[in-house]
């Protein structure tokens, strides 16, 4: 194996098929986008060179921020949501179901394999209010609550979002951090019960330290992926009422193939692309100093 790695030959061989198609695919159309923020026009009628003009044009689009301030609130809640919920059935499969947590574990990531149309119009059906009531206006009946409109004002809309992305990953976080609880070794936790260690203790002083990598990569494998969110926004609500729960995603995706202007909506992909590497060097930052702390 050694003499193989130590091939420059064998390593061209090896990788370089793969490296081509990934610069071909993924390399290629980064690059060519980031040119595309130089010009205006599209593919039909041509382009136009402008320079630096897409950029300015951002400083003076409401819409750029409103979908600018969607998208981090949207990758904050649903953060804190996901990840929070995805731990502590972590702890429940470990700590309380432990070997009977099979089938917990399979109803709960059951949402994560539905396509998203599908998900979105049955939770389209459960907070609709015309032409009739869905489940949750017929249960707030129950109640003497009136009925609520929840896709006529941006507030209710976004929780209906966030409520129905929240359910849709938390078992995916769930599996994934019940992978890094798990790997935990049972002589520490014994060792610690031992020392009076129980309940919120344990979690507090044992186990949260030491699944403290997992659980921040967890962190930022979700904010990273709702910092991109695109389909399940288009299909419950479509960016409304108006354009309040419209992400930096659909208004891209609009600007460039609504309306064709691909320069405008290649400068809209650039400001998402820096946010993104922007807040996973800031997660990176942040989880060195944790770790650091934790091992001292």
């Amino acid at each position: 194996m050694h003499s193989v790695l130590g091939d420059r030959k064998a390593i061209v061989i090896l990788l370089g098929p793969a490296l081509l198609v990934y610069s071909l695919v993924m390399l290629a159309p980064v690059l060519w986008s980031l040119g595309l923020t130089l010009f205006d026009g599209n593919a039909l009628f041509g382009f136009d060179y402008v320079g630096f003009h897409n950029l300015a044009t951002l400083a003076h689009d409401p819409q750029i921020l409103s979908s600018l301030g969607f998208t981090v609130k949207y990758a904050v809640v649903i953060t804190v949501g996901q990840v929070l919920l995805g731990y502590l059935l972590s702890l429940l499969y470990v700590f309380a179901l432990r070997r009977a947590s099979g089938i917990v574990r399979t109803l709960v990531f059951f949402p994560v394999v539905l396509p998203t149309v599908a998900v979105a119009l049955m939770f389209q059906q459960m907070f609709a209010i015309a032409p009739r009531d869905g489940l949750v206006n017929e249960l707030l009946h129950v109640f003497g609550v009136a009925s609520v409109d929840w896709f006529g004002s941006p507030d209710t809309a976004f929780w209906v979002i966030v409520v129905m992305d929240v359910w849709r990953s938390m078992g995916f976080y769930a599996v994934l951090l019940y992978a890094g609880l798990v790997d935990i070794p049972e002589g520490i936790l014994e060792s610690a019960r031992l020392d009076g260690a129980n309940g919120w203790r344990l979690v507090r002083h044992i186990v949260l330290p030491l699944s403290l990598p997992v659980l921040l990569s967890a962190v930022i494998f979700s904010i990273n992926g709702t910092l991109k969110v695109f389909d399940s926004v288009l299909a419950l609500t479509g960016g409304g009422p108006g354009e309040s729960t419209t992400p930096l995603t659909l208004y891209m995706f609009q600007t460039a193939f609504t309306y064709g202007d691909y320069g405008y909506g290649s400068t809209i992909a650039l400001v998402l692309t820096m946010l993104s590497l922007g807040v996973t060097l800031l997660v990176f930052r942040s989880s060195r100093n944790d770790i650091t702390e934790v091992e001292r």
